[in-house]
């Protein structure tokens, strides 16, 4: 059976997506057309099913066999080598930029584009680490932990993912350093990056104990404030958006669906 041109483009664009935001050998399978690499942010939270996925499993089977601290540890440090720590190179970068780059635009560009990685930048690695591997152990459950990993990483990957939408690229794509740069998404690709982002957030909050939190609404409410916040700070500073700015809004946004929890 012959399968439609979108279903194919959608195919192409979803295999671009784990070839770009992991490290797995996805293009020893199948290597996508070029063109694909500009659309993986529609394909973003599919992505976080797989890297949400392993480190939630690695947290709830290694707490089996091992302390919880240790698991939860071992856990982000799995993700991390998954994802070449693609994000957290994107967070330093940004914590760079922002930090020492003043209000100037083209300095704040300069920063961010340098390899080398600065005193904010190793300072907001810390910070982030610190707060995320200390949020996931105040869960102290590793069932819970795994299961509200499953639902964060989608979803704020979907968050972040509307910041393409939001503003134009601060660069041209010859200066960007992946050489991507993200299309805007279009309605039908907007709809199937919200179910992506949403649908495993709604099956746990669903089918377990989970949708019984009090105050849930801080878990969608906080990291929506968070996003907000983020893109008038990048807005106000850049007028544009690079990758490292996505990676960054990506982890922070997500960081903070951990500490709500932790506020319930």
């Amino acid at each position: 059976m012959q399968t439609s041109p979108n279903t194919s483009k959608w195919y192409q664009n979803a295999w671009a997506t784990l070839i770009f935001f992991t490290r797995l050998p996805f293009w020893r399978i199948y290597q996508p057309p070029r063109e694909s690499y500009s659309a993986v942010v529609e394909f973003w939270p599919l992505a976080g099913w797989l890297t949400g996925g392993l480190m939630a499993a690695v947290l709830y089977f290694g707490s089996m066999v091992m302390p919880y601290p240790m698991a939860v540890f071992i856990a982000i440090l799995v993700r991390m080598l998954v994802t070449g720590a693609l994000h957290e190179d994107g967070l330093a970068d940004f914590f760079d930029g922002f930090g020492g780059g003043g209000h100037n635009r083209q300095h704040i560009l300069a920063i961010m584009k340098d390899s080398r990685i600065g005193t904010y930048g190793v300072l907001g690695l810390i910070g982030y680490i610190a707060l995320l591997f200390l949020s996931l152990y105040c869960i102290g459950d590793s069932e819970k932990a795994a299961l509200i990993i499953l639902a964060a990483d989608p979803f704020s990957k979907m968050l972040a993912g509307q910041i393409i939408q939001m503003m134009p690229y601060a660069r041209t794509e010859q200066e960007a350093k992946a050489k991507v740069v993200y299309r805007k998404v279009s309605i039908q690709a907007g709809i199937l990056l919200a179910i992506q982002g949403l649908a495993p957030a709604a099956a746990i909050f669903l089918l377990t104990d989970m949708g019984q939190l009090p105050h849930l609404e801080l878990l969608v409410f906080i990291p929506c404030l968070v996003m907000y916040f983020l893109y008038l700070l990048i807005w106000h500073r850049l007028r544009g958006y690079t990758g490292d700015c996505c990676g960054a809004l990506c982890l922070l946004v997500e960081l903070s669906v951990y500490l709500s929890m932790n506020c319930m």
